[in-house]
């Protein structure tokens, strides 16, 4: 094919004044220009990431709760106490107080005096320690006070604490330190997760075109807007609180939506081509037809985790908007860089191919009498039986959602090999579990004279409440108008005794202590924090859900003119939802098959995770209801045959559905082999999802509840179709079979 055919794009293809359809042939024509574009833009923004690298920190805490209250205020009267801390654990051959022992512990933290942000450094061998040396005596811990909060210490500053530190471990002395400025500097294996998913899907693509040129374009299209999207959650991380992990989750969702995006793009041109278009028409016809639909399910995504900012926390924003950015940005590159690569590959796209699985375009015949055309004729002759194993099936994956408990977990769910899982189990066994979390009681004194009373009593009353280890002596400031007590829990942070325990005190421990004395307590610390943060969440949750699901109704109602139809989405998007949530509890809190996914310990669900898996999770399932709706909406309306229409509709698009589920399962299944817990609990999520949707879901609920509705489905009064807008969703006429 000469030059001239390929970069002159014919007049009239552009979908008769279709946006998308300009955009297309101006990326076609100018594909030299957009690819360039796109090459500087990802340079330039690479090369200011390792300018201006991330600040990343799990800072879970914030808002106006008490737990921050107590943070703020003793940040006004304790300043060498507002910042986080971390532990120094020494576990000793010998008794730790043997003179040996003792003479190297001090010498290892004499050089951290004069670390930058260290403001205090408690020794177990400080007058009244003497809690800080466990009981057979040969594990102790020293306490570093830093004078910054874990979100504003530089790494290198955590870094110089940890090396100094750990150079007395010799043998008879391990030294491991933990704390959640430690935790800030580890380091986690990124990219072993995303590579095997990457393999799955470069696999399930060849399979499914059969080209490798087919299969790459895809790939290399998300590869572009992740890696850009990291550079941007860099920058995002200098003005918001972002996660550890928010990079990695952001390449979750981008990659997997990413390729499915370009999936549904380049499905559409291979079929225009083998339909006898030129490649500049089919690049314009793919943009004005799947492109939209792209563009559809990209903005529903979006639109859902915005939903996020409904639940009044930092860390949540700033992953919500780095998972925005990834999903913008593989979005962009589908609609414009795609296109232009597309450009350059014309009609060779199947010119590199694997000859047994290479299968030309079937055109408008594609469905017919296929095997999914006669599964839906299967699911239609017995919807009762059908419809209802499958919600059955839905019920009992759901059923342990019940049992949910919401918390952040601790270091003992971190990797064996991690320094603060280490630093955790030898606290725990030297201490009691609850010493991986004091609570942190500020008691404000201002003006009253009988506060040391007070103080004293506070302070027998907290060592006799059940639940608690123990209680170290009140601490003054040097105005000695404030006051800090801090109490050891016998259970572990993430332990929902421990919640229970911070309610206790709180409600009626410390009441009954400074009635009428005018002393005002405030229960603090990173297990409170926790703590009130899960309370939050949960009391957001049903706001969220009910936001997500009525926005979603109004979308789909708006776009299929029915009744019936986004009411039934809404419905099987709540039952594959909660069946993830149901998987997830029975392993990671159950441990239900735990060696298998490597959690190691079970531990509470974290707070957050149900809800940005509900507001993503409800976007994605969007795509598929559209794609497959969309299609069986247009047959309906060419034969008011409603059976028929389910039909093909299922015959035409379940085979990208299924390419397209099926890569999302690899992608987000993947980050289950991770070594990060909070990952693997939301990768399964969205793979248990996205299976059970485009399964169950789709392939059997879908098809059998619409067959039990028959013309219902279309039921859309007068009234209401003068109230709602209409909105357009322009999809292929044969838009996703995979050919």
């Amino acid at each position: 094919m000469n030059t001239t055919t390929l970069d002159r794009v014919p007049a009239g293809t552009t979908g008769g004044g279709n946006r998308l359809g300009r955009l297309a042939s101006w990326c076609y024509g100018h594909r030299r220009v957009v690819l360039a574009v796109w090459v500087v833009v990802l340079v330039a923004v690479t090369a200011l990431s390792f300018v201006f690298p991330g600040v990343f920190a799990n800072k879970f805490g914030g808002g106006h709760s008490e737990s921050q209250r107590a943070q703020d205020f003793l940040k006004g009267h304790f300043p060498s106490e507002a910042g986080d801390s971390a532990q120094i654990v020494f576990a000793t051959a010998d008794p730790v107080d043997s003179p040996s022992i003792q003479a190297a512990i001090a010498q290892d933290l004499a050089g951290l005096q004069g670390l930058a942000h260290v403001a205090v450094i408690r020794s177990p061998f400080d007058p009244g320690a003497a809690n800080q040396i466990s009981r057979d005596r040969h594990i102790a811990y020293a306490t570093v006070q830093f004078d910054q909060t874990t979100d504003n210490l530089a790494k290198p500053s955590i870094q110089a604490v940890v090396d100094q530190a750990r150079r007395g471990a010799r043998p008879g002395i391990d030294i491991e330190l933990g704390g959640s400025p430690i935790a800030k500097i580890q380091k986690f294996a990124f990219g072993s997760s995303e590579g095997i998913g990457l393999l799955a899907a470069i696999v399930i693509l060849l399979v499914a075109f059969g080209s490798f040129i087919a299969m790459g374009l895809p790939i290399v299209t998300a590869l572009f807007g992740i890696a850009i999207s990291f550079g941007v959650i860099d920058f995002m991380s200098h003005g918001l609180n972002v996660p550890t992990f928010g990079t990695e989750l952001a390449a979750m969702i981008g990659i997997g939506v990413g390729i499915d995006y370009a999936l549904f793009v380049v499905t559409r041109y291979r079929q225009a081509l083998h339909d006898g278009k030129t490649p500049a028409a089919a690049v314009v016809a793919s943009l004005s037809t799947s492109g939209r639909a792209v563009l559809f399910a990209g903005c529903t995504v979006v639109i859902s985790m915005l939903g996020m900012f409904l639940l009044g926390a930092s860390f949540v924003y700033g992953l919500a908007l780095g998972a925005i950015s990834a999903v913008l940005l593989v979005m962009a590159a589908t609609l414009t860089l795609l296109p232009a690569v597309l450009g350059f590959v014309g009609e060779g796209i199947d010119r590199v191919h694997l000859p047994h699985l290479l299968r030309k375009g079937e055109g408008k015949a594609a469905g017919g009498h296929s095997m999914w055309w006669r599964w839906s004729r299967v699911v239609q002759r017995r919807p009762w039986l059908a419809g209802g194993a499958a919600l059955a099936v839905l019920v009992v994956l759901g059923l342990p959602l019940f049992s949910m408990h919401l918390g952040f977990t601790d270091a003992s769910n971190d990797p064996a090999a991690q320094m603060t899982r280490k630093s955790y189990d030898l606290l725990a066994r030297g201490f009691g579990p609850g010493s991986n979390g004091p609570l942190v009681i500020a008691v404000d004194i201002h003006g009253v004279p009988n506060a040391p009373d007070t103080l004293t009593r506070l302070q027998s009353d907290l060592q006799r409440t059940p639940g608690v280890a123990f209680v170290a002596p009140p601490q003054l400031n040097t105005a000695r108008d404030a006051a800090v007590l801090v109490a050891i829990p016998t259970t572990s942070p993430q332990d929902p005794r421990t919640q229970s325990l911070v309610r206790r005190i709180r409600s009626k421990v410390i009441p009954p202590a400074t009635s009428g004395t005018g002393v005002r307590a405030l229960v603090g610390g990173e297990t409170a924090a926790a703590t009130d943060s899960s309370r939050n969440f949960a009391q957001r949750l049903p706001w969220v859900i009910g936001g997500v699901v009525i926005l979603s109704f109004l979308l789909l109602m708006s776009v299929f003119r029915s009744v019936a139809v986004p009411l039934k989405a809404a419905i099987m998007n709540l039952l594959s939802i909660g069946a993830a949530y149901g998987v997830i509890v029975a392993v990671f809190q159950w441990g239900w098959f735990g060696s298998v996914v490597g959690i190691g310990r079970t531990g509470p669900v974290d707070p957050w995770v149900p809800l940005m898996l509900f507001t993503i999770l409800f976007g994605l399932s969007m795509d598929y209801e559209v794609f497959l709706l969309s299609r069986i909406r247009e047959e309906w309306r060419r034969t008011g045959d409603n059976a028929t229409a389910v039909a093909d509709g299922l015959a035409s698009t379940a085979r990208v559905i299924t390419a397209a589920a099926a890569i999302m399962v690899c992608v987000f299944g993947s980050f289950v082999l991770g070594d990060q817990r909070v990952l693997k609990l939301f990768g399964l999520g969205l793979a248990t999802a996205v299976f059970v949707d485009a399964t169950l879901v789709r392939m059997v609920l879908v098809p059998s509840a619409m067959e039990l509705l028959g013309q219902a489905n279309w039921w859309f009064p007068r009234w209401l179709d003068r109230l709602v807008p209409t909105l357009s969703v322009e999809v292929d006429a044969d838009p996703v079979e995979v050919s």
